[in-house]
C-alpha cells in the first residue's frame, strides 16, 4: 500500500479524498481520523461524494462503511454503476458494509455503529444523510443531542468520516440543525448550476481544522467518472 501523504505545512497524516482536484485545496487530503460535513441542496452530488470517498479507500484495500438513512442499498449500488463503481463486489467481499437504517425505527444509531466500526476495523465511514434525524427525533434539542453524540463518537474512535446534510436553496447556514458545523473538523458546501445536459456546480471549503485551505468557490463537474473539482479560470 502506498505511503499516505503529509502536508508540507504540518505533520498530520492525510488521506486522499478520491475527488480529483479537491486535495490540492486542502493541503493534500483529509486528516486521518477527521469528520467532514458535506452540505448542499438536493441534487448537488452529496451521495456521489460519499460513494467516491469510499471507493478511494476500497481501491487502497481499506474496509469501509456506508450508512444510508434515505436510499436503500440496492438503489445506491445501481445509481453509482454509471461511474463504473461496482460496490456490490466489495459488499460481497466484506470490504464494504452498506447498511440502511430506517429513521422510524432508530432508537440509538451511535452505539451499534461505533461497535461495528471497531469490530470490523473500518477506516472510512460515510453517513447520508443527517437530515432524516428530525423524522424520528421531533424535538430540535433532541436532534442536536443525538447528532452531537454521533459526531463526537466518530471522532473519538479515530475513523475518517463524511456526513451529509441537506440544505434548502439560498440558505445562509452551513448545516441543517445548527450543531454539526461546530463539532465536525471540516465543512464543504456544494452548489448546483444546471446548464444544458451536463451537471455543473461549485464547491467551497468553509472550514477545515488544522489545514490552510483555499477559501474561493471552485467550479465542479459531475461527469462519467464522478465529481471533479476544476481550477478557477480568470
Amino acid at each position: 500500500m502506498p505511503k499516505k501523504s503529509k502536508s508540507k505545512f504540518d505533520d498530520f497524516e492525510r488521506i486522499p479524498s478520491g475527488i480529483p482536484g479537491l486535495d490540492r485545496l486542502i493541503e493534500g487530503g483529509l486528516i486521518k481520523g477527521s469528520t467532514t460535513l458535506v452540505s448542499g441542496a438536493a441534487g448537488t452530488g452529496k451521495t456521489i461524494f460519499c460513494a467516491q470517498f469510499l471507493m478511494e479507500g476500497l481501491k487502497k484495500g481499506e474496509i469501509c462503511m456506508f450508512i444510508t438513512l434515505e436510499e436503500k442499498p440496492e438503489d445506491i449500488i445501481g445509481d453509482v454503476k454509471r461511474f463504473g463503481w461496482n460496490l456490490e463486489k466489495y459488499v460481497e467481499d466484506r470490504k464494504l458494509f452498506l447498511d440502511f437504517q430506517d429513521p422510524f425505527q432508530i432508537t440509538d444509531i451511535t452505539s451499534p455503529l461505533l461497535d461495528k466500526i471497531q469490530q470490523n476495523k473500518i477506516e472510512r465511514v460515510a453517513i447520508d444523510s443527517t437530515a432524516v434525524f428530525e423524522m424520528y427525533y421531533k424535538e430540535a434539542a433532541e436532534v442536536r443531542k443525538q447528532l452531537f453524540k454521533l459526531l463526537t463518537g466518530l471522532k473519538g474512535i479515530g475513523v475518517t468520516s463524511i456526513l451529509t446534510s441537506e440544505l434548502p436553496e439560498e440558505t445562509k447556514t452551513l448545516a441543517k440543525f445548527g450543531v454539526e458545523e461546530f463539532v465536525v473538523d471540516g465543512v464543504i458546501l456544494l452548489h448546483y448550476l444546471g446548464i444544458g445536459e451536463k451537471n455543473y456546480g461549485s464547491i467551497q471549503i468553509r472550514k477545515m481544522r488544522r489545514t490552510n485551505h483555499e477559501k474561493d468557490v471552485f467550479p465542479m463537474e459531475i461527469g462519467n467518472d464522478g465529481i471533479v473539482v476544476k481550477k478557477i479560470e480568470y
